[in-house]
């Protein structure tokens, strides 16, 4: 069963803390580009993590956000950073939160989420852009590798799409290099959240409820066809 625009539901009901909390209470440079990933960090695959680390040596004074609730995963990252000759307090983990309206929060204090390959974020993907964070997504050919991709346009902002690694680690590298365009995105990101389909609950519900009954019907007539198929014969 295929739904228009894109599978993944989105609850437009969610209410994001007003209040955001500091960089510093955050654990980040005031200072800092924040490169940020909430995925699980099961899904950083040693291609994932060599992406990272060359955008993070291309953009100095930059950081990388990401969730680990594991301390030796943490620890085994902090080493791969350094041997891929990045600092490995440039790794910055954050902490979970109990609340999720406060944990959305939080995305206000980043600049760019570099999303994971080939598992894709899901709901994560979604959640960013619901906080205003733009994400960057590498699509490939397996469903996993292509969910940030249909959320991205079904936000409209296919533009943050990208199909290899040198595009996506390109992109990454202007965007963080490039102030004004970055803000021409989230602008563009803000205006379409409340335009586009991915956050429009009651059309998606509306477009599941006929995809349902269009089965149902298919299913009510199989029988007076199958019938009438019979009694032709």
């Amino acid at each position: 069963l295929y739904l228009p625009d894109t599978y993944l539901p989105t609850d437009n009901s969610v209410e994001i803390a007003a209040q955001t909390p500091t960089r510093a209470e955050c654990g980040l440079p005031e200072d800092a580009f924040v490169f940020c990933s909430f995925n699980h960090d099961y899904k950083i695959s040693p291609e994932v993590f060599d992406s990272w680390m060359r955008v993070l040596a291309q953009v100095p004074n930059s950081v990388l956000w990401l969730m680990s609730r594991n301390e030796i995963a943490q620890g085994n990252l902090r080493k791969e950073a350094q041997a891929r000759g990045i600092d490995a307090s440039r790794l910055v983990f954050a902490k979970r939160v109990p609340r999720v309206e406060d944990h959305l929060a939080r995305y206000r204090q980043a600049d760019l989420f570099l999303d994971t390959h080939p598992y894709n974020a899901h709901t994560t993907c979604a959640d960013a852009l619901m906080a205003g964070l733009p994400v960057l997504t590498r699509m490939g050919h397996s469903f996993p590798s292509r969910v940030a991709g249909s959320v991205l346009h079904a936000v409209g902002m296919p533009e943050l799409v990208t199909h290899d690694v040198a595009g996506y680690e390109a992109l990454a590298v202007a965007l963080a290099t490039d102030r004004p365009r970055l803000q021409r995105l989230r602008e563009q990101l803000a205006r379409n959240k409340a335009t586009h389909a991915l956050f429009d609950t009651e059309q998606f519900c509306r477009n599941l409820e006929a995809i349902y009954i269009a089965v149902w019907r298919q299913q009510q007539l199989a029988p007076a066809t199958d019938a009438l198929s019979s009694s032709s014969q």
